[in-house]
C-alpha cells in the first residue's frame, strides 16, 4: 500500500471523505476506485459511490480476496442506505465468510451488523436480536462499538424497552466520541431524538394528550386496558389479542375505547366499521354479527354490553380504558412512517418491508405525492421516494413489527 493510499484511507477512517478524495480522485487503480467509492458514498452520492465500488471490485485480481470482499460490504451497506431491497444478501454473507476467514475481523463484524439492520429494517426482530448476539462487541474498535449499540437501540426501541435503549444510546455516544467521527456522533444524537419526541397520542374520556416513547411503555405496562391503534391489538397487562387482520372488529373496539365510559350509538359504529354514511336496517344486522364477534374476542379481557343507543364497553379487571393512537395518523401513514427516516426508498424496498404488494405501495405514493407529502426523482428503476421527518414527532411505534396471529 503507497503513502497516498495509506493516508486516503486514514481520511476515510476519520470521517473526511474530501481529504481522501484530494489523495486520490485521478487515480483509477483498484484501491484507489475503492477509496473514491467510499468517499463518495460518505458525501451522500450512493449511485456513483455504487459504480465506482463495482469497479474496483472487478479491478481487485484473482489473489486479493479480502479487497474484494471489502468492496461488496460496502455495496451492501450502500444498498442498505439506498434502501435498496434486491442487494446481494448471500453475496454478503460470502464476504463475510472470506473476512473470517482471512482474520479481518472488524470489517467480518461490520458485515454482520448489515445483516442486523436489514432484519430490523423489516421487522424481524428475534432474528435480528440473534445475530447481534453472536457478536462481541467489546474487542471491536470504537466506530464498531458504536455501531453495535446503535443496532441494540434500534431493537430496544422497536420493543419498547426504553430503559434499555436509553442505556445503548450512552454507550454508543463514548464509542462515537472515542472514534471521533462526526458523522457518527450525529447518528447517535438523531437516534437519541425519538426519546425526547412525541411518540404516541393517548386517547381517554375524551380527552387527548401525545405521549413520549417512555410513557407509552409505562401505559403497555399498566392495569389499563388499552386499545392500541399503532400495532391494532387490545391489551390488558401481558394478555394480547391481536385483531391486525381483523379491521372491522378493530375499527369497533375503536370507537368503544375511545368513547368510554360512555356507549357509542349504533349509527356511528357503523360508519366507523363499515364507512357506511347512512345505516339501513343490513348494516344494523351485520353490526350485531361483528359485535358478536367482537365480544367473543374480547371475552377474556373485556364485555361489549348493548344500551338503548347502541354499545357500550365493560373491561373485567382494568379499571380503564385508553386508546393509544399513531402521532399521525391517515389512510398511508404506514408508508409517510417508513419514508420519515429521511432516505430515499424505490416503491420495491417499501413494498418488501410493509409486506404489501407493490402495486398497492405505488398507489399510495401516487396519492401521497400529489397532496405534496413526498416527492421522487429519478425514473424507472431508479425512481426512489423520499420525505423530510414529520417535524416534532417519532414514528417509531408505526414501523413494521411480527405480530402473533390471530
Amino acid at each position: 500500500m503507497d503513502s497516498l493510499i495509506a493516508a486516503a484511507a486514514r481520511a476515510l477512517a476519520a470521517g473526511d471523505p474530501l481529504a481522501a478524495l484530494n489523495r486520490v480522485a485521478l487515480r483509477d487503480d483498484a484501491p484507489a476506485l475503492a477509496l473514491r467509492g467510499i468517499a463518495m458514498a460518505q458525501l451522500g452520492d450512493l449511485s456513483r459511490a455504487q459504480a465506482l465500488l463495482r469497479r474496483a471490485r472487478r479491478a481487485f485480481g484473482p489473489n486479493e480476496a479480502v479487497a474484494r470482499a471489502r468492496c461488496v460490504v460496502a455495496e451492501a451497506e450502500i444498498a442498505l442506505a439506498s434502501r435498496d431491497p434486491g442487494w446481494p444478501a448471500r453475496a454478503l454473507q460470502a464476504a463475510r465468510a472470506t473476512l473470517e476467514e482471512h482474520g479481518d475481523r472488524a470489517n467480518a463484524a461490520y458485515a454482520r451488523y448489515l445483516e442486523v439492520r436489514r432484519l430490523l429494517l423489516n421487522g424481524r426482530l428475534d432474528e435480528a436480536e440473534r445475530a447481534l448476539g453472536r457478536l462481541d462487541a467489546a474487542s471491536l474498535p470504537s466506530p464498531s462499538r458504536a455501531v453495535h449499540e446503535l443496532v441494540r437501540a434500534g431493537i430496544a426501541m422497536r420493543r419498547l424497552r426504553t430503559t434499555a435503549m436509553r442505556a445503548a444510546l450512552a454507550r454508543a455516544g463514548r464509542a462515537a466520541r472515542e472514534a471521533r467521527i462526526p458523522a457518527l456522533m450525529a447518528e447517535v444524537d438523531c437516534a437519541s431524538l425519538a426519546l425526547r419526541t412525541p411518540a404516541a397520542r393517548r386517547i381517554a374520556r375524551g380527552e387527548e394528550r401525545l405521549l413520549l416513547l417512555e410513557e407509552v411503555e409505562a401505559l403497555l405496562g399498566s392495569r389499563a386496558l388499552v386499545v392500541d391503534a399503532c400495532r391494532h391489538v387490545v391489551r390488558d397487562g401481558r394478555t394480547l389479542i391481536p385483531l391486525a387482520r381483523r379491521p372491522v372488529l378493530f375499527a369497533l373496539a375503536r370507537a368503544l375505547g375511545e368513547a368510554w365510559p360512555g356507549d357509542v350509538p349504533r349509527d356511528r359504529l357503523v360508519a366507523r366499521a363499515f364507512g357506511a354514511k347512512l345505516a339501513d336496517e343490513s348494516h344494523r344486522v351485520r353490526l350485531r354479527v361483528e359485535v358478536g364477534r367482537l365480544r367473543a374476542a374480547l371475552r377474556t379481557l373485556a364485555g361489549v354490553s348493548a344500551t338503548a343507543h347502541g354499545f357500550v364497553l365493560a373491561p373485567r379487571r382494568a379499571r380503564e380504558v385508553v386508546v393509544l393512537a399513531p402521532p399521525v395518523e391517515g389512510e398511508h401513514a404506514a408508508v409517510v412512517a417508513l419514508l420519515s427516516d429521511g432516505e430515499s426508498w424505490s416503491s420495491s424496498a417499501l413494498a418488501l418491508a410493509l409486506g404489501a404488494s407493490q402495486r398497492t405501495v405505488q398507489r399510495a405514493l401516487d396519492s401521497l405525492a400529489a397532496a405534496g407529502t413526498v416527492q421522487a426523482r429519478g425514473r424507472g428503476r431508479a425512481r426512489r421516494w423520499m420525505t423530510s421527518p414529520v417535524p416534532g414527532f417519532t414514528t417509531a411505534l408505526l414501523l413494521p413489527l411480527p405480530l402473533p396471529s390471530d
